[in-house]
């Protein structure tokens, strides 16, 4: 739960709570786990890495990104920040003015806390001694959807966060699922639909990208969620929560076998 590239603060790791329902939340991870467990019997890790109010065209966006422009529904153009750019965005052909904070600052905390517990691994896991990156998850995008150009540029910042994390992980075969928010139906046209178009596009299943063929799956979330969205937590509905992991974990399975 790190605050963008702050310093690794071992204290504040959670070791297994997240996997539990002792407490009064549970997440994604719960299903995952079930799903991943039922189908491998090898000794399973997952790191979570989870903070609020981030958006993946902002704080989470990739390196590699490039500085893009777009134009808005009153006709401002606006240039938004390539990777480690500041501010967000600015009016396009003005001088950008520098805030405290830089555009894939949250990538770059969220992937060097990952590292450094790989490169130290028996200490996280006892008795290993090797590891193998197999895939990532991904349910995101409430950040991006309140702004439109972040929405009509999700789709190129997915693609880029897919190839980006398997190169920095040296994991080159490890599958991809993302889920989309559970309050967006297909068909929508608002900003939240972009973004669910942007991840059934990059599904191998979509043809898009020849590529993600039997390693990118998408996970259309709406028919498992209960009720309110992802602004508001889904009003914290465990079931919720449950459906949209066990979903996520099933697809992994699903192209860990070759089925998809």
């Amino acid at each position: 739960m790190g605050s963008g590239n702050s310093s690794f603060e071992s204290s504040k790791l959670e070791h297994n709570e997240f996997m539990t329902v002792t407490g009064s939340t549970i997440g994604p991870e719960l299903g995952i786990g079930w799903a991943l467990g039922e189908y491998s019997k090898d000794p399973t890790m997952t790191l979570k890495a989870c903070i609020g109010n981030r958006a993946l065209g902002w704080d989470l966006l990739p390196p590699g990104s490039k500085q893009w422009d777009y134009t808005d529904s009153k006709g401002a153009t606006y240039t938004y920040a390539g990777y480690h750019d500041t501010p967000e965005k600015w009016a396009k052909g003005t001088t950008p003015k520098p805030v405290g904070w830089m555009a894939g600052e949250q990538y770059d905390g969220d992937t060097n806390r990952t590292s450094i517990i790989l490169k130290d691994l028996p200490t996280y896991y006892p008795g290993a001694t090797q590891y193998e990156v197999a895939g990532f998850f991904w349910w995101q995008g409430n950040r991006d959807k309140f702004d439109a150009g972040l929405s009509e540029r999700y789709e190129v910042n997915l693609v880029q966060l897919i190839k980006t994390l398997r190169k920095q992980f040296n994991a080159p075969n490890a599958k991809f699922v993302t889920a989309s928010l559970g309050e967006t139906v297909k068909g929508s046209t608002g900003n939240d639909g972009k973004i669910l178009d942007a991840m059934l596009n990059v599904d191998g299943t979509s043809g898009k990208y020849p590529e993600f063929k039997g390693n990118v799956a998408a996970v259309y979330s709406h028919p498992y969620s209960m009720g309110s969205s992802s602004s508001a937590h889904y009003g914290k509905n465990a079931e919720t929560y449950m459906n949209v992991g066990q979903a996520m974990g099933a697809a992994m399975v699903n192209l860990l076998k070759g089925n998809q």
